[in-house]
């Protein structure tokens, strides 16, 4: 019997409209695994298990199937997008348990595409933190059980590594899907404003919050993206040569980055360079102050997320995040500093097309109740882990994490791709050649 577990979005989708399998039968599959192995990763909130397979019916009764982009591909959705009939609590016990009326709008189009939504996957508190625990439980690396799937977007990451499903919805305001993609040897890209709905929380975190896919294959994160953006994404060029800059520091003052992620990131540079790219060792010119600004946008977010919710009822992480974020709401709203960094890095990105990084500084965090800790070691465990990614939110310009190479423990470790405002296929072509000449694991071997 034929399992459909482990299989690629682009795969199962062309199986189902060819009607060589039901969307039933793939859904099943997928929920069987779940119910197996979820229990070790933690990766889903709640399973919607009938609800899925009834949708699975569905879809395989419309008219249109031959037509559906992701015709019964399972897909898991993050905690903090509303899915019709199921509460949002958004990994806290302060969010209320009303089921949400209507769909999120990237949901939606998932929906519209043949997709069939099997579960809603846990997050930090808020989505504030890049580790994944609380009140709604813990998500695990299936790699490396014994540390954090990252955050925010940290189960539905979880689920992809662990073959739970091929495909999940996360969303990135301070690298949170690159974060725990990364971690978990998974493609994601974080679009550019504006190419994908936001709609995120209470402002998207001053518009530097954006939805994207978490696939374990370049062609699957590409149509995803196709599917949420409502718009095809074009391949890019096949042949083209990329003047890439290659940088290995922290662009925050003070920290390091450890050997095992600069050493994937200069490999990936030498990888690039036989490909044909003219590929430099070039650090944009990061502002001294891109660490204050980074943490009173961070900060502010969660002040503004925080409105309205008992404050008993929230972590005392959570609680002194949102305090400290209240002094800075006015100045994120106001928006200067994001433009300043924007115009300080433009003309890096005039000179060079890709910025190559590794994409973090150091393995995650233990899988450990860091939501029962002091708000000084959550984020002094986040910024010395995490460095990398925040200024590509601030600037709102795309940016992917990429597999490549590994630890020790044999988990993945990672690069980051960063490009100019409308280069998400150029990143996407790029991150396909890496694929092709140094392909990755793609799901971690549960048993």
């Amino acid at each position: 019997m034929t399992s459909w577990t482990g299989r690629t979005a682009v795969e199962i989708a062309a199986a189902v409209r060819e009607k060589r399998v039901t969307p039933r039968e793939v859904v099943a599959d997928h929920l069987a695994r779940i119910e197996r192995l979820d229990g070790r990763i933690g990766a889903f909130r709640t399973v919607r298990a009938e609800a899925a397979l009834t949708a699975a019916d569905k879809v395989a009764s419309r008219a249109d199937l031959a037509e559906l982009p992701l015709a019964g591909v399972p897909v898991a959705v993050k905690d903090n997008l509303a899915v019709r009939g199921e509460s949002l609590r958004v990994g806290s016990a302060a969010t209320p348990d009303a089921p949400a009326a209507e769909d999120h709008v990237t949901v939606a189009r998932l929906r519209a595409a043949g997709a069939v939504v099997v579960g809603l996957t846990n997050v930090p508190e808020l989505c504030v933190f890049g580790t994944t625990e609380g009140v709604h439980g813990t998500a695990r690396n299936p790699w490396d059980t014994s540390r954090t799937a990252g955050g925010s977007s940290g189960g539905s990451a979880a689920a992809v590594a662990a073959g739970f499903v091929p495909l999940a919805l996360g969303n990135d305001g301070m690298g949170s899907l690159r974060i725990p993609a990364a971690n978990c040897g998974l493609v994601t890209i974080k679009p550019g404003h504006g190419v994908v709905p936001a709609g995120i929380g209470e402002g998207d975190w001053f518009g530097m919050s954006e939805n994207g896919p978490l696939a374990t294959t370049v062609a699957d994160a590409r149509l995803m993206l196709a599917v949420l953006a409502d718009a095809e994404v074009p391949r890019g060029e096949d042949h083209g040569v990329l003047r890439v800059a290659l940088s290995l520091r922290s662009p925050l003052a003070g920290g390091t980055v450890s050997a095992p992620f600069a050493s994937a990131a200069r490999e990936a540079a030498d990888l690039l360079e036989r490909a044909g790219h003219r590929v430099t060792r070039a650090e944009p010119p990061y502002p001294l102050s891109l660490g204050v600004t980074a943490l009173g946008h961070w900060t502010a977010g969660t002040a503004v997320d925080a409105r309205g919710l008992d404050p008993r009822l929230l972590a005392r992480r959570t609680r002194v995040h949102a305090a400290v974020g209240r002094r800075f709401v006015g100045a994120a709203r106001e928006g200067t500093a994001r433009e300043r960094l924007r115009q300080r890095l433009e003309p890096f990105f005039t000179a060079y097309d890709v910025l190559l990084t590794p994409a973090l500084a150091r393995r995650s965090p233990r899988a450990v109740p860091w939501h029962e800790r002091g708000w000084l070691p959550n984020v002094l465990v986040n910024t010395a882990y995490s460095p990398l990614t925040p200024p590509w939110n601030l600037t709102g310009w795309p940016a992917m994490a990429v597999p490549f190479d590994a630890l020790p423990s044999g988990a993945p470790t990672a690069v980051q791709l960063v490009g100019r405002p409308g280069s998400e296929a150029r990143l996407l072509r790029l991150a396909e050649q890496v694929e092709q000449l140094r392909p990755w694991r793609r799901t971690a071997p549960l048993r």
